[in-house]
């Protein structure tokens, strides 16, 4: 079992003005992979919140994955990227590209999304797009290599 975080960024959520299920999808999706909630967070689409709450999972909460919803956009207030590269140690450029270039058989939009991957101290970072179907498709892509990306961040063997 491993502790994750899902961090949903958007204006109209944090407002109360939509519900959010992109972060409900996430955490469905990875209950069933034998992960455990730690912090299921919304925030606006403000930088300074977002490096903070990202900050706060990797070095305070210490959960080995973050999953961010939202902001991946080229719309003026999508940060999410931005966000998350200016906390990061390292960039883990395989996974947003593999969820880009599998996205992209289903709908050309998925190229649009600038979401990005990163390491920070023991935890990684996935930004996926805003929607629940986006979220799905994202994750259905990457679930079976998150195991061992996290025991690869641990430092076992590969």
């Amino acid at each position: 079992m491993f502790k994750f975080s899902v961090l949903t960024i958007s204006d109209r959520c944090s407002k109360g003005e939509c519900e959010d299920t992109s972060g409900k999808v996430i955490i469905d999706m990875m209950n069933n992979l034998d992960g455990e909630v730690a912090c299921y967070e919304i925030v606006p689409d403000e930088p300074d919140l977002i490096k903070d709450k990202l900050i706060t999972y990797c070095d305070h909460l210490k959960v080995q994955l973050v999953l961010t919803t939202g902001g991946t956009g080229l719309g003026p207030r999508d940060v999410t990227p931005e966000a998350t590269r200016e906390i990061a140690h390292k960039i883990i450029p395989g996974i947003s590209e593999a969820i880009r270039l599998e996205g992209m058989k289903k709908t050309k939009k998925a190229m649009l999304s600038r979401g990005i991957s990163a390491l920070r101290r023991g935890s990684i970072i996935i930004n996926l797009p805003g929607s629940p179907r986006g979220v799905r498709e994202s994750l259905e892509i990457i679930l079976d290599i998150i195991p061992h990306a996290l025991d690869m961040v641990k430092g076992m063997r590969h």
